[in-house]
């Protein structure tokens, strides 16, 4: 039996979780809170905040798993892409622990470990799938190959759709962070505003001239009636979201077309979204796809997605030695 420790502080969430032979047993997740009155994350304030949680995470990590110290087999903990300060603490820790038990180091890149969040619980896709990664820093179509072979199909070229829907939040006076909001407001409203969709080549993404067409739209309009916001909020946020999700399927679609790949899957933060889990759910109804969602807590940054792709590198033998640093910058194809 491989019991797998992961570590994830690639932004402002310190995360830990146990798997053992491919079954997250624990999957502890501490929120930081700090950055709220910001507006934003403040990435001196993360790493010290992560340096605060990690003890106490991972000891309830293992804890809540019923296992000792002792019975870990390996510790694999993302090495980047992410925040460098707070990336340095989860690599720390993990050289460590693993100096300290003699066990081996697994890196992983944060984005394949969002992707590999679909194996954690069946059903799970069958090779080659495509995936569609949405976070706040984030927006990527990856075809998936096999574990850890996958291909960078399209990217954004700017903003990231988390971003264009905290960016959205913070324009309307929305409290961060604000995409779940944005969500939860859109649910009572109407998509009667229309925003402007960005023409980009191939399969690649942008969302900076959204966010102004955005930010001048409601800045003409309350100029006209200083009510505006406060009258139409729940209207304003059905129509950024219906563009974003309209923009993220139409490249989705046509890649899968392209590639002719009926295995579909979402992964990331911003995964977690209704909208978007609905629109998919009646886009696939129509092009015939196989869906794959995660459940909600492997949609935001966590450590069993970290658990689970350690868990098949562990079976590969697939280490790293002490002398690993982490990287902000990793591409999810290297």
């Amino acid at each position: 039996m491989a019991t797998i420790l992961g570590i994830e502080s690639s932004c402002d969430e310190t995360s830990a979780s146990i798997c053992i032979d491919g079954e997250i047993r624990s999957n502890i997740i501490s929120n930081q809170t700090v950055h709220e009155k910001f507006g934003g994350v403040v990435p001196e304030l993360a790493s010290r905040a992560h340096q605060q949680n990690i003890i106490p995470t991972v000891s309830e990590a293992i804890r809540v798993a019923k296992i000792h110290k002792n019975e870990i087999d390996a510790i694999a903990f993302t090495r980047g892409p992410g925040l460098l300060g707070s990336l340095l603490v989860g690599t720390s820790f993990a050289k460590a622990f693993a100096l300290a038990r003699n066990i081996p180091l697994i890196e992983v890149n944060h984005m394949q470990g969002h992707i590999l969040a679909h194996f954690i619980d069946a059903p799970k896709p069958s090779f080659p799938f495509l995936c569609l990664t949405v976070s706040g820093g984030h927006t990527q179509i990856v075809l998936v190959k096999d574990y850890f072979e996958m291909e960078l199909i399209g990217q954004t070229i700017d903003d990231a759709a988390g971003e264009a829907f905290d960016k959205t939040a913070k324009i309307l006076n929305l409290p961060y962070p604000g995409g779940p909001l944005v969500d939860k407001l859109a649910k009572e409203g109407v998509p009667r505003f229309t925003f402007p969709e960005p023409q980009i080549k191939d399969f690649d993404f942008s969302f900076s001239g959204l966010k102004t067409s955005i930010l001048y739209f409601v800045q003409q309009n309350i100029k006209q009636n200083p009510s505006f916001l406060e009258e139409n909020i729940n209207d304003i946020c059905a129509s950024v979201q219906h563009r974003i999700i309209s923009i993220l399927l139409k490249k989705l679609k046509s890649a899968a077309n392209h590639l002719q790949v009926i295995d579909v899957a979402i992964a990331g933060g911003v995964s977690a979204n209704s909208g978007l889990r609905s629109s998919l759910m009646s886009l696939a109804e129509k092009e015939h796809w196989n869906v794959f969602i995660p459940k909600f807590e492997y949609c935001t940054d966590n450590a069993a997605m970290i658990a689970i792709a350690g868990y098949y590198k562990y079976l590969s033998q697939d280490f790293v030695s002490q002398e690993i640093a982490p990287l902000a910058r990793w591409n999810v194809s290297n």
